[in-house]
């Protein structure tokens, strides 16, 4: 969506350098080398999601640039667990042998009820999918390491329903001229979201994005939401900002 914006330009795909020892063992040169041309004036931006959850990526990002402005797109944590289920889900279905633990432990014919709640009615918050919608435990890093001002969190659920609100807020972030307005956006009903427009060409997510959820039992999903009432009301303390997550 940034990239929309005359003034932006952006790494392909997700570059990794700062999550995966063996790409940071290549050293800045590297990296450099999977960023795209750029004019003085413009800025460069890259995303890898993972970086939020990997512990060495805060020290390594300021060693790299201490004043870099950082993005934090975050959605309702519930939401947030289904869609990396069906999304490891649509994995298990396609590839035989994958090394990750996180793709391990999710048997195709296993549902995200069984996987998420025990035997016991308690939830299974070591599973990897609940795990990662827990953002305090994580954002505490990134707080020891940069300064909150320097860090925009995104709520993920209004950017999907309403780019352009939340995308303006994303230019004044880095203080960029607004640029990006409703004219490079169109709603698709297939897909449930909305696609990309410019002077040239139309563009939506990958097909792997917009993945229709299984129907999750509602009682399991009020549970959860239960569950992470605390856990959001912590991150809520840390960032300064109530994201309105719903708590049951």
């Amino acid at each position: 969506m940034l990239f929309l914006h005359p003034a932006v330009q952006k790494a392909a795909g997700e570059v990794h350098f700062f999550d995966r020892d063996e790409n940071y063992a290549r050293g800045l040169d590297w990296y450099r080398r999977r960023m795209p041309h750029s004019f003085r004036g413009q800025l460069t931006i890259e995303k890898s999601p993972s970086y939020f959850v990997t512990p060495e990526v805060p020290e390594r990002i300021r060693a790299m640039n201490a004043s870099v402005k950082l993005l934090l797109i975050v959605r309702e944590p519930v939401t947030r667990a289904i869609s990396d289920y069906t999304q490891l889900r649509s994995h298990a279905a396609t590839i035989a042998t994958i090394p990750s633990q996180s793709y391990q432990q999710l048997l195709p014919h296993k549902t995200f009820e069984q996987l998420a709640i025990l035997p016991d009615g308690s939830v299974n918050a070591a599973y990897r999918p609940l795990a990662l919608s827990l953002y305090h435990t994580f954002m505490h890093r990134w707080l020891e390491v940069f300064p909150r001002q320097q860090m925009l969190v995104v709520n993920g659920d209004r950017l999907i329903e309403d780019p352009v609100s939340q995308l303006e807020r994303i230019e004044t972030f880095l203080g960029l001229e607004h640029r990006i307005g409703r004219h490079n956006f169109y709603f698709n009903r297939t897909k449930g979201f909305y696609c990309l427009r410019n002077e040239t060409t139309d563009k939506c997510l990958r097909e792997s994005k917009g993945r229709r959820h299984p129907r999750v039992d509602p009682k399991v999903v009020a549970t959860l939401r239960r569950f992470y009432a605390e856990h959001n009301q912590k991150f809520y303390d840390l960032v300064g900002e109530d994201l309105g997550w719903p708590e049951e």
